[in-house]
């Protein structure tokens, strides 16, 4: 594609339960960075790996779920209630293509960067990153990863949680929980060596960049300045009370003994290809 669809396109792909979301709650405040109502669109992941992800049924749903609430009269604010509409309107619109993806975007107004922070991208094969970039005037890629038995045992929980299954946590067995945790949808976020190899593999050194969970919450304003530096924007002053909120939390639930131990070896050697992608894993990892 010759011309450049997109834009300034900054990524954020996960992995699952390791502090995106706290990241994109906070990075929001940004005035050089937009965000659509959607934390996670997934067209990078409905258009190279799974084309039902973005069908119109469940477009529909999220309209209805999370885009078209009730509010008061009395209360809201007009210009806002439209800006909502016109988004909701390009969402639900057809054919979902690169144009349908920019147009959720065109209500930006002076921002430099569009952001869109989905998880699903990590699953986006290699041979795809090349073709997103070119798309885009300048494209940067996020990946954020945590303690792999903790983020495991946390995307176990909030999993459990948002599907009104808490009560598998005090009924499961060893073999039940192993089971559940290797389903694909659940498992395939653990595989950090994987990503980085698609990420190594498809996008230039300057358009990714890789953090730890574990760092960020250690020195929070020094990786939100690595961020900003990434992106190649000012450095902002966000209020100490949104950096101390937490968002997303799971069910406070301890972590069974044998947990740890049902994927002892998968961790090691997910570890040592961490490693061998030249990244030195944080001493909380070893804790």
């Amino acid at each position: 594609m010759n011309q450049k669809t997109f834009g300034k396109l900054f990524l954020s792909i996960g992995a699952m339960k390791a502090g995106t979301t706290w990241l994109y709650a906070v990075l929001e405040r940004h005035p050089s960075l937009h965000f659509t109502f959607e934390k996670e669109i997934h067209y990078f992941y409905h258009k190279y790996v799974d084309g039902r992800h973005l069908s119109e049924q469940r477009r529909l749903q999220a309209a209805k779920d999370r885009y078209l609430y009730r509010f008061d009269p009395a209360k809201a604010n007009i210009d806002r209630i439209r800006f909502n509409l016109h988004w909701v309107a390009n969402y639900l619109n057809r054919p979902v293509d690169d144009f349908w993806y920019r147009n959720l975007f065109a209500l930006r107004d002076s921002e430099e960067w569009a952001c869109d922070f989905s998880n699903l991208h990590a699953f986006v094969p290699e041979t795809a990153w090349p073709q997103i970039a070119e798309s885009c005037g300048e494209l940067r890629v996020l990946y954020t990863m945590r303690q792999p038995i903790k983020r495991l045992w946390s995307h176990t929980k909030f999993h459990l949680q948002m599907t009104n299954g808490l009560h598998h946590l005090d009924e499961w067995s060893p073999t039940d929980f192993e089971k559940f945790v290797r389903m694909p949808h659940i498992w395939g976020n653990a595989e950090y060596g994987a990503v980085l190899r698609r990420m190594r593999k498809g996008l230039a050194e300057e358009q990714r960049k890789v953090i730890f969970y574990e760092n960020l919450h250690a020195d929070q304003r020094g990786t939100l300045t690595e961020i900003e530096d990434f992106l190649g924007i000012s450095n902002f002053n966000y209020p100490q009370q949104l950096l101390d909120r937490r968002f997303t939390e799971s069910v406070s639930r301890p972590m069974p003994d044998f947990f740890p131990e049902l994927f002892e070896d998968d961790i090691k050697r997910i570890e040592k290809e961490i490693e061998a992608e030249g990244f030195e894993l944080p001493e909380k990892w070893r804790a």
